[in-house]
């Protein structure tokens, strides 16, 4: 797949991605975030060399339950999900060299 430039607000089940096949790379931000603006470059760049990764981008904040389940307490939070079985994650990663290893987990 590819790289997903904005965040969406319909965030997918938590049971839903416990079912998708594949690896899944969920991404916990806001647009207006600039820990998340500053990362973008860098997880584009990661998932060009990962073009089997999925990228969904859930727009987390205050009653978002998602996040919440995923205990996400910081922007952007990425994590890899395999099957619905977390890999790894980043927490606020601003470099290519941060993401790298968390994608070829």
């Amino acid at each position: 797949m590819s790289y997903t430039a904005h965040y969406s607000a319909d965030a997918p089940d938590f049971d839903w991605l416990g079912y998708q096949p594949g690896r899944i790379l969920l991404e916990f931000g806001a647009g207006w975030c600039p820990h998340c603006q500053q990362a973008q470059s860098a997880i584009e760049q990661a998932l060009a060399s990962h073009p089997g990764i999925r990228h969904i981008k859930v727009e987390d904040g205050k009653g978002r339950r998602l996040g919440r389940q995923f205990s996400v307490k910081l922007w952007p939070t990425l994590i890899l999900l395999d099957h619905g079985k977390e890999l790894g994650r980043a927490v606020r990663p601003q470099t290519l060299a941060e993401l790298l290893p968390l994608l070829a987990a």
